[in-house]
């Protein structure tokens, strides 16, 4: 498998039919998706039966807006999911060369691909490419971006900030929301743990940003989203106990690993990374306990784990133990 191949955390349908069990038997570690989501709140049934309204739009970025402090010289822009904004992303410039850090999130290295972009695997401070893509914090690494290495005015910059919020003070949309070129992409589905609901924004350059709303055209986040979305976004105090508590969790999930010769090299609050002396033989053995975890094909060794739920850590302990 290159690095460019779409391979991703998930995939639980086919653990369960290798390694038998129900969903419901399984924990999915393998997503990094906070298995404590933000509590839904009691929606009026016009959400579901009418068309979301341009004041309910506004109000959401306005929310984002205010979360994420943006600075008034960026725009926001909601959106169906942060898939929806990489698969667009490519299409704001001309095809030419773009810079990818090569043990990344790999979703971005196929979108530029599919827009006719090259892709060029290189050393941070490497100036031949039009476009640049940072994972920040990394996935799977964790690695944060300082934003040293880019000058400003170089073209396409897209940061993906979709695991930030576990480290909300290293976000680079103060800084560097309102440069020219410029697109930070949010998600409410990692930190707050609401994946289906499929809502992320596109912060940056408004110019940028006016032409991924026309690419979305009319109507494209949901009424529910629109709501839960405000909701979670205006819920700072969920927030701020949310960070405290998986701060205690991650350290607990080292511990247990590291007990049994796992070494923790990376990772965020709400995924680790592991070497291992064989990554698939522990994925195996977590199989078999009903705990599915990610590999990597350009890796042998490594093992990514997520937080399980509240009331599942004695079947990831057990599993681990086996």
């Amino acid at each position: 498998m290159t690095f460019d191949e779409r391979d991703h955390g998930g995939g639980l349908d086919a653990a369960v039919a290798l390694y038998g069990g129900t969903r419901a038997d399984w924990i999915d570690l393998s997503t990094g998706i906070n298995p404590r989501p933000y509590p839904l709140p009691d929606l009026p049934g016009s959400v579901w039966t009418a068309l979301p309204d341009t004041g309910a739009v506004r109000a959401l970025e306005r929310a984002a807006r205010d979360f994420w402090m943006v600075p008034e010289g960026a725009a926001v822009l909601a959106s169906p999911g942060a898939s929806v904004l990489i698969a667009g992303i490519p299409r704001l410039a001309t095809p030419g060369r773009v810079r990818i850090v090569e043990r990344s999130y790999n979703e971005h290295a196929a979108a530029f691909r599919a827009a006719g972009w090259e892709v060029l695997h290189s050393e941070p401070g490497d100036a031949r490419a039009e476009a640049r893509v940072v994972v920040h914090p990394n996935n799977p690494t964790g690695m944060m971006w300082s934003g040293e290495d880019e000058a400003p005015g170089r073209g396409l910059v897209v940061i993906d900030e979709s695991f930030c919020e576990v480290v909300l003070g290293n976000t680079r949309v103060r800084d560097m929301a309102e440069r020219p070129g410029v697109v930070i992409l949010k998600s409410l589905g990692k930190f707050w743990g609401l994946a289906g609901l499929r809502l992320g924004f596109a912060i940056g350059d408004p110019r940028l940003i006016a032409r991924l709303r026309e690419m979305l055209g009319p109507w494209p986040v949901s009424g529910p989203a629109l709501a839960v979305g405000r909701a979670a976004l205006e819920d700072m105090g969920w927030a701020n106990r949310t960070r405290q508590r998986m701060h205690v969790d991650v350290a607990r999930l080292d511990a247990l690993v590291e007990a049994r010769g796992g070494e923790l090299v990376g990772g965020t609050a709400l995924f680790r990374l592991y070497r291992v002396d064989d990554a698939a033989r522990w994925q195996a053995r977590l199989a078999k306990g009903r705990v599915w975890s990610r590999v990597f094909p350009y890796d042998a060794t490594w093992l990514r784990l997520g937080l399980p739920p509240e009331d599942r850590w004695d079947q990831l302990e057990a599993a681990l133990g086996r």
